[in-house]
This record gives C-alpha cells, sequence and structure tokens, in this order.
C-alpha cells in the first residue's frame, strides 16, 4: 500500500464523521476545552482524557487535525454527574441517547459499576435512536467454512480487490494507530467502504496469499475507514514494517459478511 493510501484514509475519516449527522453540542452545553501542549495530537488528547476518537474529532470539526498548535484550544465532550440508582440505560432514556453510543462513549467506565457523583461523557448530538428492521434470516446453503474447520453462515460473498497497511505513524497521520473508532490496531482489523461492508461487520477472507497473515483465511472486523477504499476494495492492516507490508501488494479476495 502506498503511503498516501492510510493518510487520505485518516483525513476522510473525519469528513465520514462529520457527514453522519453528528452534530456539535450547542453553547448551552457547556463543554469543557483543552488548552493543546507541544507535539499533541487528537489521538494523545483522547487517550489522556479516555475519551473515543471520533467523538472528539466530531466536537472539534473546525479545527484542522494536521495542525494543532501549543495554546490552541479544543472542545472536550459535555460531561454528566451520575445520580444514585442510576445507569447508563436510564441516563440514555433521560436525554434521548442511543444507549450504544452512551456506552461507547465511556470506554474506561463499568456498565456495571455507576454510582452516585461519578462523571461520564454524553455523545451530545449524535442521531435519535431508532428500531433497525429485523435482519431475514440467511439462506438455506449460505454456509462457509473456514480454514480452522469452523462454520459460518454468511448473507454475502463479495469478489474484492485487497491491499494492506501498517500501524507506522507516517501511515497513520495525527491520529496515532487506531481504527475509525479509536481502538488500537491489530491483526483482523480491515478498513472497508461502509456502502458494501457495513462498519463493525465481522467478516471472514479467503484467497489472499502472505506469510504475515492466518494460512488459508482469516476471520476479520470492519473497524477502518479510507478514503480512497471505495467500492469492492478492503485494506488489511498486517503487523509488521511498512516495507513488510507493501510487499502484500494489491490481490484479489473473497470476503464473506457473517451473519451475527
Amino acid at each position: 500500500m502506498t503511503l498516501s493510501l492510510k493518510k487520505a484514509s485518516v483525513l476522510l475519516s473525519l469528513s465520514a464523521v462529520l457527514g453522519a449527522g453528528i452534530a456539535v453540542p450547542s453553547a448551552s452545553a457547556a463543554a469543557a476545552t483543552y488548552e493543546i501542549k507541544q507535539d499533541d495530537t487528537f489521538w494523545k488528547v483522547a487517550q489522556a482524557k479516555q475519551i473515543p476518537l471520533d467523538l472528539l474529532l466530531s466536537l472539534n470539526h473546525g479545527t484542522d487535525p494536521m495542525n494543532l498548535q501549543p495554546g490552541q484550544a479544543i472542545r472536550l465532550p459535555e460531561t454528566y454527574t451520575v445520580k444514585d440508582g442510576e445507569t447508563f440505560w436510564t441516563i440514555s432514556r433521560s436525554k434521548n441517547l442511543p444507549l450504544d453510543q452512551l456506552v461507547a462513549a465511556n470506554p474506561g467506565r463499568d456498565p456495571l459499576n455507576l454510582y452516585a457523583g461519578l462523571t461520564i461523557n454524553l455523545p451530545t448530538g449524535v442521531k435519535a435512536v431508532s428500531t433497525a428492521p429485523a435482519k431475514p434470516a440467511a439462506a438455506a446453503g449460505n454456509i462457509v467454512k473456514t480454514a480452522s474447520g469452523e462454520s459460518h453462515s454468511f448473507s454475502k460473498a463479495l469478489n474484492i480487490t485487497a491491499t494492506a497497511y501498517s500501524s507506522a505513524p507516517e501511515e497513520n497521520g495525527g491520529w496515532g494507530p487506531v481504527d475509525y473508532f479509536g481502538n488500537p490496531l491489530k491483526l483482523g482489523t480491515i478498513a472497508v467502504d461502509p456502502s458494501v461492508i457495513p462498519m463493525n461487520a465481522t467478516v471472514y477472507i479467503t484467497g489472499y496469499s502472505n506469510p504475515n497473515l492466518p494460512k488459508g483465511g482469516m476471520i476479520a472486523k470492519a473497524t477502518d475507514q479510507g478514503g480512497a477504499i471505495k467500492g469492492n476494495r478492503i485494506d488489511i492492516f498486517m503487523p509488521g514494517s511498512p516495507q513488510t507490508v507493501s510487499d502484500f501488494g494489491i490481490q484479489n479476495v473473497k470476503v464473506y459478511i457473517l451473519d451475527k
């Protein structure tokens, strides 16, 4: 993979966040601010403040992530102080927030151990809760057997063009070696076009040839995006140096979107 591919992914992931309908809180939300220090990046701030990277980016949509300056103020999420007896579920109902978004905005909080006085982040401005239509059952015979011998039902099989990327800083811009949701990159992370492969989909990939990937096929998770990843294309995260990863080249693979 060329270095510009992942950099394009980094730049356009911000556009994807903004285009997804995530709104910035109004001034009355009294969101906190943080003053940028030397060598700070959005990724470093997100890690230090225990804030999901995509939430931090959505709050600072007018800020160039590649040009943060010492002394510059960025916005942090609105917070909420938990009251006695409250849970993520009751808070999500009272604040009209999607439960999964609320939990995701607080990765360091145990959902089973909320207590009065605890401060949590609010994913203010996310889309209202909606009920997804039931998924149709997989058609009979839509079963794929993995290299390890496990059988999985799948909803769709796609012929895909695949490239690979590493965790090298020059391939990941100001965000650091993390996926679209701010999770550390790991074997099994892939970048996708969400219009082809849904985000968070679990897939089985086969047909590639590379000694640094599981032999015969691998289970992967669609948790990353890329500006250059459009249509029937994926970018596979692969541990190793940029040179090692570049040896993967461009390969034709088969991707099975597995049923949950």
